[in-house]
C-alpha cells in the first residue's frame, strides 16, 4: 500500500479554509482519481507537542492507493485540477510525500 501525504506547514500569515477543504476540496480530488483512490484522512495541526506552540503542520493529508503505479496514473490525469482549486482555500504552498505503508 502507498500513502501520498500532502502537508501544509504553518506559515505566519498564511490562510487555510479547512471548511472549504473537507466539504469541496477533497471530495473533488477524491472523485478525480477516482477507483485508485482506497481512502484518505485530514489531520489538522493542533500544537507541537507542548500546549501553545504552533503545530508544524496546519493540515496533513493522507491518501492511499494500491500500488505507486496506480497512484502515479491517477494523480497525473487529476493534477491540474486538484492543484488549480489550491487558490480556493489557501495561500500556503504544501509539500508532498509518497510513503510505504509498512506493517
Amino acid at each position: 500500500m502507498i500513502k501520498a501525504t500532502v502537508m501544509y506547514p504553518t506559515t505566519e500569515g498564511g490562510k487555510f479554509d479547512l471548511d472549504y477543504y473537507l466539504a469541496t476540496h477533497m471530495p473533488m480530488a477524491a472523485s478525480r482519481l477516482g477507483d485508485a483512490c482506497k481512502g484518505w484522512s485530514v489531520d489538522g495541526g493542533l500544537n507541537a507537542g507542548a500546549p501553545g506552540t504552533p503545530p508544524p503542520y496546519v493540515v496533513m493529508t493522507n491518501m492511499l492507493f494500491d500500488s505507486i503505479e496506480d497512484f502515479g496514473a491517477a494523480f497525473n490525469e487529476a493534477a491540474a485540477d486538484i492543484m488549480a482549486d489550491l487558490v480556493n482555500f489557501t495561500d500556503i504552498l504544501p509539500s508532498f510525500q509518497v510513503s510505504e505503508v509498512r506493517p
